[in-house]
C-alpha cells in the first residue's frame, strides 16, 4: 500500500548549478526560521504595541510559509505520507497519559 500523497513532480536540470526547486526549498527553509523567530518575539514582546507588531508581521510570514510550501507540494516538490491509525492512535495515548500525569501532579 502506498502511503505517499504527491502531486506528479515537475522536473528540473540535475546540474551543479542552483534550479527552481533548490531556490523554493531555500526559501521555504528561511521562512520557517523568520517564522520562528517572530513566534519567539512574539511571546517575548514587553508592551501590547510591540506583541501586536510582531504578531502581525508573525501572521504574514507565516501566510507565505504557507504559500511557499503549497507551490511546492503542487508541483511535486513535497511529499506527504499517510500517517498509520495505529501510530495516530498511540500517540494520542501517550499524549493522555502526560496530560493525565500533570494534572494529577498538581
Amino acid at each position: 500500500m502506498n502511503n505517499k500523497i504527491s502531486n506528479p513532480k515537475t522536473e528540473v536540470p540535475n546540474t551543479s548549478k542552483m534550479n527552481d526547486k533548490d531556490y523554493v526549498t531555500s526559501i521555504l527553509n528561511v521562512e520557517k526560521e523568520i517564522v520562528k523567530n517572530y513566534a519567539t518575539a512574539t511571546t517575548e514582546a514587553s508592551n501590547d504595541k510591540l506583541y501586536n507588531d510582531f504578531h502581525d508581521m508573525l501572521n504574514e510570514a507565516s501566510e507565505l510559509q504557507r504559500e511557499t510550501y503549497n507551490l511546492m507540494f503542487k508541483k511535486g516538490w513535497y511529499t506527504l505520507e499517510m500517517a498509520d491509525e495505529n501510530k495516530i492512535q498511540q500517540e494520542l495515548n501517550t499524549l493522555n497519559q502526560e496530560f493525565n500525569q500533570l494534572n494529577s501532579d498538581e
